[in-house]
């Protein structure tokens, strides 16, 4: 099937043009036709009135003789196939084909016309001649009609009178051959139809060349420019030369188009690249605040062990005094007595161990509460669980709570940032703690491992106390939402760990009895997934 538009306008005029001309050579055709026929039709009717003039002394003067060599003369002239005379019954009485029967001639349609034009006996009064064309084996005859009258001289004369009541004696039937007009008509169709066609192929010629300057050209034009648009290439302008007006107007508004398509984009794209800075200024500010935030809650903690931690500081370093007070009294002027030296360095042995446990209690506060950038690098697990227990036992231990691990061995590294992922830790365990001291005393348990997949690694912290209401169970992780008395928390610290794991690629999960205490369980990938912020 055809698409293409100017496909479809050349083949609809040419056809139209062939129709056109088709009609115009037959119309031409039958007019010509028409015309040597009726020239014909004049020349035969000349002919026989000659034939009837030519014998009418003749026929006067009773010699028929002389009338029939007159007729057979005239019968050999080029395109004269016969002639042939009737007499007022219907009768042959002459003929100048020997093979014409004399009397009544065979029923043929041609034959048979005389008599049924002219009623037998010949009476018309009518007297005009009339026509037949008819096929015969060497292709179509014209046959003329004359009738001949019964003139007065006739009928008054002395050697054959006729009755004046006879209007008509007989009838000349002269034959002519159409061959001569059937090849002129033939060559004249020829002609008309070579005329069609070369008309046809110089028309169609002209409309292909007139579709292609200016429809094809034109469209393809358009169809260029709008695929431009389409394609977002708004810089190169729609142009379309030497057209109509038509599709000089579809191109202007193409153009207007593709103008206000490309202002409109050139203010998209300003309004995105503002949108992209302030939403960027945004997410920076509001990764400040997070961190803020995570600073803020770690001295919170802080604040939270503050007791304990002083507590824990204060006892080696009395021992460290006690220690020293009992060296000062070994020690006199003149250097330690003999004898005593083995008490000393077992004084100061116990100083150097008690004084070490305070410089690691103090580094581990100072490693937690110090605020740097956040940075992921690979850590053990492990190390950071235990880091953070060694902040929290000795408050553990004054809240009566029992602190039980079970750390898995050879845990494989965890790509993390290791300061948040302390944190979660002691938000977890200190909620524990809290949680069992509602009862007055109870068991904190932290486990770790590897996943199944080997992909991640996991750890746990479980409580044995009152439990999570189902119905608040879906909303522990929202900001500020918090079942605490007022004064004793805001709400954060399960929401930051939240967000802490889940910018870690990881998840927590939580299971909770109420009566039976809680588990919490947060899953961490082995690999850092997500670019450190």
């Amino acid at each position: 099937m055809i698409r293409r538009l100017a496909q479809r306008l050349v083949l609809a005029l040419t056809v139209i043009v062939v129709l056109v001309a088709a009609f115009s050579g037959i119309f031409t055709s039958a007019a010509e036709e028409r015309q040597m026929l009726q020239t014909i039709v004049q020349g035969a009717d000349q002919l026989s009135r000659g034939i009837t003039s030519a014998t009418w002394h003749a026929m006067l003067a009773d010699r028929r003789q002389d009338a029939y060599q007159v007729m057979e003369t005239i019968a050999k002239r080029q395109g004269i196939d016969r002639i042939r005379m009737f007499d007022r019954d219907g009768r042959m009485t002459f003929s100048t084909n020997p093979a014409d029967i004399q009397g009544h001639p065979a029923t043929k349609p041609e034959a048979c016309t005389a008599c049924h034009t002219w009623a037998l006996p010949l009476s018309r009064p009518d007297l005009s001649p009339s026509t037949q064309i008819y096929r015969a084996a060497k292709g179509r005859n014209l046959v003329m009609y004359t009738p001949i009258p019964n003139e007065p001289s006739c009928s008054q004369a002395e050697c054959h009178a006729h009755p004046a009541s006879h209007k008509v004696l007989g009838l000349l039937e002269v034959h002519l051959s159409l061959a001569p007009v059937d090849q002129e008509l033939a060559a004249m169709k020829t002609r008309v139809a070579v005329r069609a066609v070369i008309e046809v192929a110089l028309i169609s010629l002209c409309i292909f060349f007139f579709t292609q300057r200016f429809v094809t050209r034109p469209i393809r034009q358009l169809v260029e420019a709008s695929r431009e648009i389409s394609n977002m290439n708004l810089d190169r302008p729609v142009k379309v030369v030497d057209t109509s007006e038509e599709i000089e107007g579809l191109a202007c508004a193409f153009e207007v188009m593709r103008v206000r398509l490309r202002d409109a984009l050139a203010e998209i794209r300003g309004f995105t690249q503002t949108l992209e800075s302030k939403v960027e200024e945004r997410t920076r500010a509001l990764k400040e605040a997070e961190q803020k935030l995570q600073q803020n809650m770690r001295l919170a903690s802080l604040g939270q062990l503050a007791s304990s931690v002083a507590h824990e500081i204060n006892n080696p370093i009395s021992g460290v005094l006690n220690l020293s007070m009992l060296m000062q009294r070994i020690l006199k002027d003149d250097g330690i007595p003999p004898g005593r030296e083995a008490e000393f360095k077992k004084y100061l042995t116990q100083i150097t161990s008690e004084t070490s446990r305070v410089g690691r209690i103090v580094s581990d506060l100072l490693a937690f509460s110090r605020r740097g950038k956040p940075q992921r690098s690979s850590q053990d697990l492990n190390r950071l669980i235990r880091a953070t227990l060694s902040l929290v036992e000795h408050k553990l231990k004054l809240a009566n709570i029992t602190l039980r691990t079970d750390l898995a061995l050879d845990l494989p590294p965890v790509d993390c940032d290791g300061s948040q992922i302390q944190q979660v830790v002691l938000n977890l365990i200190l909620n524990a703690s809290e949680a069992v001291q509602a009862k007055g005393a109870g068991v904190v348990e932290v486990h770790s491992g590897a996943t199944a997949d080997g992909r991640g690694v996991w750890f746990s912290v479980r409580d044995s106390g009152e439990g999570i209401p189902e119905a608040i169970l879906p909303r522990i992780f929202d900001p500020f939402f918090t079942t605490k008395p007022e004064g004793k928390g805001v709400g954060l610290g399960l929401s930051v760990s939240y967000g802490i794991i889940q910018a870690h690629s990881g998840e927590i999960d939580v299971q909770s009895r109420p009566g039976e205490g809680s588990v919490f369980t947060v899953t961490l990938p082995r690999e850092n997934l997500v670019a450190a912020a």
